[in-house]
């Protein structure tokens, strides 16, 4: 049943650490790898990236290399500049990429990131059969367990989720929360199966998919920082009241571009001149809600 009402005027006091009036949540997309590719023996040709076209029947080989940019090039660059401002992100991987890539997993947990999932491939869910998406769920957690070190709590699914997903992660145990959600500024509990489920809402409007997607909203990395920092500060100012949280989406093939990447600097920037801020990863924003808020009421 939907929920179109959520915390209306009374939303929880998340007592974020810190007294912060907002909690910033950085998420990097891994999905490199794991897009649909006739060379990988898929029927068809992903076909969004910086301009939208689609080649059916052959290999695209443009395709293919702008996601290898991602592991090839931008993600050292990134994951530097992260590093360089102190900030921890969710890097939220496919189980497909991964596997291709396993050093980006072992690099990212060696520099402190969380590590959550993102789909076996980087495929909608939407029509899955049940057995299918089961057997993708427990496939994805394996591998990144085992890259990892340890297993993922957090779960994503690239665009709409199955009637099944959610339901499948509480299930498959182990989950602290999935960010299959859109429609708050906090986190909140949902009952699956009679237990009670953690969403920690993500966010398309905060996020470098504007550089692709056909729409190019952003052009430079000003617009994206830009942007960002005028969201966060209307969060930053209802939260002298009533703290919140942002998510900021990156993508490698996006943000890691030389003529985008000075937009995190600009953006961290910002926040820390701001104050009463907390970067956190997602899992540390999920065990935080879980210690704190018992209900979501």
């Amino acid at each position: 049943m939907r929920d179109l009402k959520g915390y209306g005027r009374t939303p929880p006091d998340p007592q974020w650490p810190g007294a912060a009036r907002v909690a910033v949540s950085f998420v990097i997309n891994f999905e490199e790898g794991a897009e649909m590719s006739l060379s990988d023996g898929d029927a068809f040709n992903e076909k969004v990236y910086e301009v939208t076209d689609e080649v059916a029947g052959v290999p695209d080989r443009c395709m293919e290399s702008h996601f290898e940019y991602g592991t090839k090039a931008a993600w050292w660059r990134i994951a530097d500049t992260l590093e360089r401002l102190g900030v921890a992100a969710t890097v939220s991987a496919c189980g497909k990429a991964a596997e291709r890539s396993p050093w980006l997993i072992r690099d990212a947990v060696s520099r402190g990131h969380e590590i959550s999932c993102h789909g076996w491939r980087w495929e909608k869910h939407a029509h899955m059969a049940e057995a299918e998406e089961r057997e993708a769920i427990a496939r994805t957690v394996a591998v990144l367990t085992e890259i990892a070190g340890h297993r993922p709590v957090g779960w994503h699914t690239r665009s709409t989720p199955s009637p099944n997903t959610r339901r499948l992660l509480v299930e498959e145990g182990g989950f602290l929360y999935d960010s299959d959600d859109y429609s708050d500024d906090l986190p909140f509990f949902v009952t699956v199966s009679e237990k009670k489920h953690l969403v920690i809402p993500y966010s398309f409007d905060t996020n470098d998919m504007h550089y692709h997607q056909g729409f190019h909203r952003f052009v430079t990395a000003r617009d994206f920082a830009e942007y960002t920092t005028d969201a966060f500060d209307a969060l930053w100012s209802e939260g002298e009241r009533h703290p919140k949280m942002m998510s900021i989406g990156l993508h490698l093939r996006m943000i890691g571009r030389p003529g985008r990447i000075a937009a995190l600097d600009r953006i961290v920037g910002h926040m820390r001149q701001k104050g009463a801020v907390w970067f956190a990863t997602r899992r540390q924003i999920a065990e935080h809600w879980l210690s704190v808020v018992s209900d979501g009421t």
